[in-house]
């Protein structure tokens, strides 16, 4: 069916662009609820708007200057969360009611979380000193603490979360009639006063390393890194066939670096890119897919990757740059197996490219080369060994200053440029990285009453027994049913609560049960709660593209599936072989496993692509979709054969392609 022109005839460029970012919000208000956020104007915007500002700048001093109890930290913290979330948003989606409008309901809610959780701050030392002896006043301030975040969570991140959650508390009850120490005093005790519950790793993590990492992102896409990052994609493959496809693979892969949400990326680029796509001929469940999976890769890839990497490191143990490290060459491998998917579905529908006319020169694009700095400075100093709350803030300034630099450049030029930095645009950055920190900040405290739970009840040693014995001992069994279960959790959460979730439950199955290296564990769960974004039935991702590009959802999340197939696929392979991580291997073994992955990645894609340099037919599509998985495990007998197979696709290939053209 042949889709419409909605446009008036006469509407300006600029109604256009209005219509197409009223379009964009509301997109994001539907698949995003973050974006689903109450309306201020005038003085109570101001009054919102500096709160969020002070709270950004509050999260700067106390991780640099502030020498406190982490308890008092973390709860400071967590009480300003839950004020600023129902400030913030509705008590229902898509229900923001008139601007300046707060329910009484919600002032009362929010003061009275956020008094629970400042009573922690402010009596610390003396809940410190009763311990577990707590008052029933002590047990009423942690059930109201507990119910209000419960709240906050179901307002800006969903109801799975919550779900999961109740599941694990109600366990927890149900242990009390054979273990009487889990009744509710002592539940609220772990759960709302230890550093094993609420206020635990996770929000440790979050309140330090990843808040201000957030507020470094908000900065560095006021330089306009992320147009920069479009740009250069278009001048790189633009004009190539499918041009606008790989633009959209490329862009979403640097973009990345800087977003962790796979929604807001797929909405942010996807604007621009599947409207591309479909001018171009693909169609448009592709197009939205092409955008959703690689969006959603985002988060894998180095150096920033997502919120979780930082859980990561804390979770296993050693620093950040071992984990950015060995992310590298699997992210590589997940993005160059879509972009190689997208260029032979284009060489197979003879698609064509942009006008290069239409494209920015990269010779052009290189005086704005210094826009990469602050990631260039942050890759720099973590691997100096800076700690990571320091690299952040660095980094941090180091995009304020490449923004002056936009200044002094626009005055110079006579040149206007929206990405100055100006004090309205100082105080946004604050303000945004404020508001993206609430969903990653409500999502680690509910997922530290699951592992709480697991800590507690000693549920893992259960879990551990019970998967070992349904794999018999065979790792990739137990990697199967870790991998349903990542992407059944996952469905709807976001990736940190999936990745915390998964990294309390599961990961430590496949370590103590099943002798699997611990970051190649947490690497496996990670990957699968974040391919959960554009798995059917709720891909939110793939949703978010499909509803940009007028799609099929259902058909767009299984085509994403489809391109993103090396997210389902790499994870089997480090687990078994982590070699792929720089785990347990040399320099020579390394370039061995780069050169036969990427020979695999083709051969993989051709195969489900039903294309290499001509057609293929069945009987090919299976031998080069066999050969490219051989590739892809590392393995000396797993390599030739592989690579015999990809060599004689090719000569028979080029021999049908030169009968093609004789007989033509």
């Amino acid at each position: 069916m042949t889709e419409k022109n909605t446009t008036p005839p006469n509407t300006s460029a600029a109604d256009a662009a209005t219509t197409a970012a009223q379009d964009v919000e509301a997109i994001m208000k539907k698949y995003d609820r973050e974006s689903n956020t109450r309306i201020y104007t005038g003085v109570p915007k101001m009054v919102v708007r500096y709160l969020f500002v002070a709270f950004s700048l509050f999260c700067i001093w106390m991780n640099l200057y502030a020498n406190w109890d982490e308890r008092i930290r973390r709860t400071s913290f967590l009480g300003m969360i839950i004020l600023m979330v129902f400030i913030m948003y509705p008590a229902r989606k898509g229900k923001a009611g008139k601007p300046n409008h707060i329910p009484v309901i919600d002032i009362i809610l929010g003061l009275l979380g956020s008094a629970c959780y400042f009573y922690y701050t402010f009596n610390c030392s003396a809940i410190i000193k009763r311990s577990s002896r707590i008052t029933d006043f002590q047990i009423l301030v942690g059930v109201i603490g507990i119910l209000i975040l419960v709240e906050a969570c179901r307002r800006v991140v969903g109801l799975p979360i919550i779900f999961v959650a109740t599941a694990f508390i109600i366990y927890a009850f149900t242990q009390n009639y054979t273990k009487p120490m889990f009744g509710l005093k002592n539940i609220v005790y772990q759960l709302f006063y230890t550093t094993n519950g609420i206020i635990g790793t996770p929000l440790n993590v979050c309140s330090t390393f990843i808040v201000l990492f957030i507020i470094f992102g908000a900065f560095l896409e006021a330089t306009g890194i992320s147009q920069f990052f479009i740009q250069c994609a278009n001048a790189i493959a633009g004009s190539s066939s499918g041009g606008p496809a790989k633009v959209a693979v490329i862009s979403s892969a640097l973009c990345g670096m800087v977003s962790g949400s796979s929604v807001g990326n797929t909405v942010t680029t996807g604007s621009v890119t599947i409207p591309l796509m479909k001018d171009t001929g693909f169609e448009s469940n592709f197009a939205g897919a092409v955008e959703a999976a690689a969006s959603t890769g985002g988060q894998i890839m180095p150096p920033i990757m997502g919120a979780a990497a930082f859980l990561m490191a804390e979770m296993c143990g050693v620093p950040y740059k071992d984990i950015a490290i060995k992310a590298i060459l699997p992210a590589l491998l997940y993005f160059i197996g879509i972009f190689i998917m997208v260029h032979f579905r284009a060489k197979k529908k003879g698609l064509k490219g942009l006008s290069k006319d239409q494209l920015p020169k990269l010779r052009n694009l290189i005086t704005r080369v210094y826009l990469l700095l602050p990631l260039v400075l942050l890759v720099v100093i973590i691997m100096r060994g800076f700690t990571m709350s320091r690299a952040a803030v660095l980094a941090t300034l180091c995009a304020i200053g490449v923004s002056l630099l936009n200044t002094g450049i626009a005055k110079i030029t006579s040149q206007p440029d929206e990405n100055t930095m100006t004090p309205s645009r100082f105080f946004d950055a604050l303000e945004n990285g404020a508001k993206n920190t609430l969903s990653v900040a409500v999502s680690c405290a509910m997922a530290g009453i699951i592992a709480g739970v697991v800590t507690m009840t000693g549920l893992g040693a259960v879990l551990v027994t019970t998967i070992t014995t349904l794999a018999n001992g065979h790792l990739i069994i137990a990697l199967f049913l870790t991998m349903i279960t990542c992407i059944i959790l996952g469905m709807g959460l976001p990736t940190t609560a999936t990745y915390i979730i998964m990294a309390t439950t599961c990961a430590p199955i496949l370590v103590s049960g099943m002798g699997l290296n611990l970051i190649a564990a947490n690497m496996f769960v990670f990957y699968f709660g974040i391919v959960a974004d554009i798995t059917p039935p709720v891909a939110l991702a793939a949703y978010a593209g499909a509803a940009i590009a007028k799609a099929n959802p259902m058909k767009t999340g299984a085509a994403a599936s489809k391109l993103a197939i090396a997210a389902f696929i790499i994870p089997y392979v480090f687990s078994l072989n982590p070699a792929m991580l720089f785990i347990d291997t040399n320099a020579i073994e390394v370039i061995m496993i780069i050169i036969t992955s990427l020979v695999g990645m083709i051969g993989l894609s051709s195969g489900l692509e039903g294309y290499l340099l001509r057609d293929m037919n069945t009987i090919e599509r299976i031998a080069a979709g066999a050969a490219g998985l051989m590739l892809i495990y590392p393995g000396t007998a797993t390599d030739i054969i592989g690579l015999a197979v990809v060599i004689i696709l090719v000569l028979i290939q080029l021999r049908s392609r030169s009968s093609d053209k004789a007989v033509a």
